[in-house]
């Protein structure tokens, strides 16, 4: 492919020497004149291992070349890449001037030309800004619409300084977020030989996995290092710890729990949180990320209880059937369950509150998980409804926790016309236009 690389920073020099490896004849542009110059001089303008070696070769063939010439990479080219930097601005946001302005311009030379053309974003970018803002930008300019010989995807970098010719050529995976199949389809041509599976999907999406991927890794650094500290402080080798703790890849270092939906509870978890701060406390040791966990839990729940409170504006009958009391399904484990917070959030506002849990059973409460339920709802046993259709037929607001399969079932049968607030994702009333759905962070 004929392709042209707009911005020869970090991403826009490699990824163009490494693009012109695969194959591709590759035009960089800057406004710079300085890195023009050193990478027609068959120099990187950046340093670290093997992109100099490459950027070198690829002039040398005659594969990677520079230009300040902006509309003459676009004329001669298919394809553009845009990756320009995006700063951040004061108020913490990036600064998409730079995009914005070469993508205007890739769609007035464009308009020109009456070539078709794909646009490639690989800067990072806030999730929507693609369909949101730059499409109609592109659209404007061009005089076209998105998917009249006219194409934008983005498609996110993982490159890491200082390793960043291997993460391009051995990537996790290689992800297009576009507006058309066919541009999809002419984007992924660019990466014909690298072995990693290729991710289509929505451009918001793949905008989000950029921007998530690097606040999770900023996430997994804060956990460590208040590992650390706080290990530390009682004499323990946190090295050795961590080397052990990430031997676990079914549940520590794996995608367990990396799953959006309702809070967590249970037993354990709050405990051991607890714990840890507890040690934090005596031994003066400051951990701000995990001494946020408990408050962040809490704000979830409370999320759940406005997307609730939202439905009876009006003055709607505040009357409510609760799926799912215990921590989760499969147990009668009270202790800390989020959904006993929010059914105990749900009286306090005044709610006539049916609660659906085939797995609770008065009979069999017992010990501190008796002594729990009634601490927090004194009352509970006469707010646990058995006769699953009549509650179904006398609550126009279902919160769905967690069910049976039998009880999802007949849900389903009697859910048309009725308020679902869905925590746990079920599909079979997402997919349905005749509900007043909202999932929790769906």
């Amino acid at each position: 492919m004929k392709l042209s690389i707009f911005g020869l920073g970090y991403v826009g020099a490699v990824s163009g020497a490494c693009l012109a490896d695969l194959g591709h004849q590759v035009t960089g542009v800057d406004l710079n004149p300085d890195k023009v110059a050193r990478i027609n001089a068959g120099e990187a303008p950046i340093y670290e291992a093997l992109i100099g070696e490459l950027t070198g070769k690829m002039v040398a063939e005659g594969r990677f070349s520079a230009t300040t010439d902006q509309q003459a990479a676009v004329r001669e080219t298919d394809l553009s890449i845009i990756s320009v930097g995006t700063p951040t601005a004061a108020d913490g946001s990036p600064m998409m001037g730079a995009v914005e302005a070469v993508t205007r311009m890739i769609g007035d030379t464009v308009r020109e030309s009456g070539k078709t053309h794909t646009v490639v974003v690989r800067s990072t970018v806030t999730p929507g800004y693609c369909v949101g803002t730059l499409a109609p930008v592109l659209e404007k300019a061009a005089g076209r619409k998105i998917g009249d010989g006219l194409h934008l995807v983005f498609n996110p970098e993982f490159l890491r300084e200082g390793s960043s010719v291997r993460d391009f050529r051995e990537p996790p995976f290689t992800i297009l977020g576009s507006m058309t199949s066919e541009g999809a389809e002419i984007a992924a041509r660019l990466y014909d030989g690298i072995d990693a599976p290729v991710i289509r999907t929505e451009p918001g999406v793949a905008e989000s996995i950029k921007i998530l991927s690097n606040a999770f890794h900023a996430l997994k650094i804060s956990f460590a290092n208040e590992a650390g500290r706080l290990l530390k402080s009682s004499g323990i080798d946190a090295t050795e710890a961590m080397r052990i703790f990430v031997q676990d890849t079914a549940l520590n270092a794996s995608g367990a729990y990396l799953r959006p939906g309702f809070a967590f509870g249970g037993s354990c978890l709050p405990k051991d949180i607890r714990a840890i701060l507890s040690m934090a406390a005596m031994s003066r040791t400051d951990l701000p990320v995990l001494s946020a966990v408990m408050g962040s839990n809490r704000a979830h729940i409370d999320s759940v209880l406005d997307m609730i409170m939202a439905r009876i504006a009006g003055g709607k009958p505040r009357k409510a059937a609760l799926f799912g009391l215990s921590f989760k399904p499969g147990t009668d484990d009270l202790r800390e369950s989020p959904y006993v917070a929010l059914a105990e959030k749900l009286i306090g506002k005044g709610f006539d509150l049916s609660i659906i849990d085939p797995w609770v059973k008065t009979s069999r409460l017992l010990g501190k998980n008796k002594a729990f339920i009634e601490q927090e709802i004194p009352h509970f046993e006469a707010l646990l409804n058995r006769d699953l259709e009549t509650t179904l037929a006398q609550n126009d607001i279902l919160i769905i926790g967690h069910a049976s399969k039998d009880h999802l079932a007949m849900i389903g049968e009697h859910a048309g016309g009725k308020t679902v607030i869905d925590l746990a994702n079920i599909s079979s009333l997402r997919a349905r236009d005749d509900i007043d759905y909202e999932g929790v962070c769906w």
